[in-house]
């Protein structure tokens, strides 16, 4: 039976999930171990109400496996997207604007309703640059074939925790990914409608990939953003507090080993029902 996302008129949607379906350690674990590998995904969505889609970032996909995608996946899953690296990975990202509309030409379009967020990835390397980066965000669409599209970006430099990155954020309604992560900055300042969170701590000698205390207190911060609030136990930026709206939350739970992820997005699932 399908679990569906949280929903109520006051509270957004919490979809929690893993980083992609094929991945060999997980059969046994994850999978059961007879289980083919054409019916993974299949499998992994009856389980989970997201998956954030990794192939994308590395080369084009075609129509067709988006159009099967969708329809291995239950009614209220939604899968989100990396944007490819072609354009994120650049000097110039004002240059980026093949690269954007080549990746939206493919085929993204195909999902329908299990699209979800389109996250843009930059290297650890990439340093805040206001007027460039301002320009990238002009350069993602906002609609396509009338339907609206989200966006999501995922800094990994020092040089983003300033009220400047933030205060352009807002203004394109685009918010950064709060990454839970050894080097990495953790920016949970809200710019959006929706809150998008990686978690990357997890452990595979333990069976819920984080510890029952852990799991709870992300729950709680899941259901807080659904709400409207903001956790008072993560880091931000800006002092400026965001207007009280239900927000989607999309989270996903992704680290180095990962045997366990699934087991640990599972589990915030349970609580969040």
């Amino acid at each position: 039976m399908t679990k569906a996302p949280t929903a109520s008129k006051k509270s957004g949607n919490i979809y929690i999930g893993i980083g992609g379906w094929t991945f060999e350690p997980w059969r046994g674990v994850f999978y059961p171990e007879k289980l083919t590998q054409a019916k993974e995904l299949a499998y992994a969505a009856s389980k989970l109400t997201s998956i954030e889609i990794n192939g994308t970032y590395y080369g084009s996909q075609k129509p067709e496996s988006f159009r099967k995608w969708a329809r291995e996946v239950p009614d209220g899953f939604v899968f989100s997207l990396k944007g490819p690296r072609f354009a994120t990975n650049r000097r110039v990202l004002a240059e980026a604007g093949d690269s954007v509309k080549r990746f939206y030409d493919s085929g993204v379009l195909e999902l329908g309703d299990r699209l979800g967020p389109v996250l843009w990835q930059f290297a650890p390397t990439k340093k805040f640059d206001e007027a460039d980066f301002g320009k990238f965000l002009e350069l993602l669409p906002r609609k396509l074939e009338g339907r609206a599209l989200r966006h999501v970006v995922e800094v990994r430099h020092d040089s983003f925790c300033v009220p400047e990155f933030i205060a352009l954020l807002r203004q394109f309604e685009t918010p950064v990914v709060f990454a839970e992560h050894g080097k990495y900055p953790a920016i949970a300042d809200i710019a959006s409608d929706f809150v998008y969170a990686r978690l990357q701590k997890g452990n595979d000698e333990i069976k819920t990939c984080y510890p029952p205390k852990q799991l709870d207190a992300w729950a709680k911060r899941f259901e807080l953003w659904a709400d409207g609030g903001e956790p008072d136990d993560l880091p931000r930026v800006d002092t400026a507090k965001p207007k009280k709206i239900p927000r989607d939350v999309f989270a996903y739970v992704i680290h180095e080993g990962k045997v366990r992820a699934p087991a640990g997005a599972m589990e915030l699932i349970e609580r969040v029902k």
